[in-house]
């Protein structure tokens, strides 16, 4: 692993309030207004919440109803869920797994159950797709389901996230149409980044194959060099809140890593 910079902007999509209130229990809830608290402390460090990205995304245009909304992960299907509550565009919201792992040699795999074509065969019908992530980050996994498409279907897709890097967003906009919530200019992980809450407790935010994933509180290196004034007591924090929700019962939090 090649050293971690400390961007000049870090962005935190905070997935994690409503999941800890959801759990009902004080402790969780606490432990996640003192983390957020924790990281809103280092100057560069920006916190957005659900409802103004989804703004974001309902403020560049309407659209009419989509034939079918393609959800990338759990974080993609409800980012159309949330969607389509206030807006109507997805009646028929259907989910694809894929994921991006660390090979251990410093680069990245994709995995999936099954192969992203079998997962898609069934979205070729009349009218219009969508297909909804949360972020588009390196732009790796949302690529790959791209070209997974039949060209018939990839040519009347619309694409619909949150958040975005710039840079990425370009790239993605050059195969089809991009709705982005938010946009970061800059270059990935030295000028910009982005996280979800969940993922500094949540172990699954970070994968790897052949190996138990982590949650990013237990990669030190990450945690000094996104939060360098705070990293103990967001390390600490972290914690502690990863073992309140480990001890009740399945947490609602999402998927949490940005790719």
């Amino acid at each position: 692993m090649t050293a971690t910079p400390t961007p000049t902007r870090l962005y935190v999509h905070d997935d994690l309030t409503e999941a800890a209130r959801a759990t009902g229990r004080a402790p969780a809830i606490r432990l996640t207004a003192a983390l957020l608290a924790a990281v809103r402390r280092e100057s560069h460090v920006v916190v957005l919440t659900l409802a103004e990205q989804i703004d974001g995304v309902l403020a560049r245009g309407s659209h009419p109803p989509f034939a079918t909304a393609v959800g990338i992960g759990g974080a993609g299907e409800r980012v159309a869920w949330a969607l389509h509550a206030r807006a109507g565009w997805f009646p028929t919201i259907v989910r694809v797994d894929v994921a991006r792992e660390e090979d251990g040699c410093g680069g990245y795999v994709l995995a999936s159950p099954l192969p992203l074509a079998q997962q898609l065969g069934g979205i070729d019908v009349p009218g219009p797709v969508a297909i909804v992530d949360d972020t588009i980050f390196s732009g790796l996994t949302l690529r790959a389901v791209l070209d997974a498409l039949p060209e018939t279907v990839r040519c009347r897709t619309h694409v619909f996230c949150l958040r975005a890097v710039a840079a990425s967003l370009s790239a993605i906009s050059s195969v089809c149409p991009v709705t982005a919530g938010f946009v970061a200019s800059g270059r990935l992980l030295h000028d910009v980044s982005f996280i979800n809450a969940s993922g500094l407790v949540r172990r699954g935010a970070i994968r790897r194959v052949g190996a138990p994933p982590l949650a990013f509180f237990e990669r030190s290196e990450w945690m000094r060099a996104w939060f360098p004034r705070q990293a103990n007591d967001v390390t600490r924090l972290c914690r502690a809140l990863c073992a309140q929700l480990d001890a009740g019962a399945p947490s609602s939090l999402g998927d949490a890593c940005a790719v």
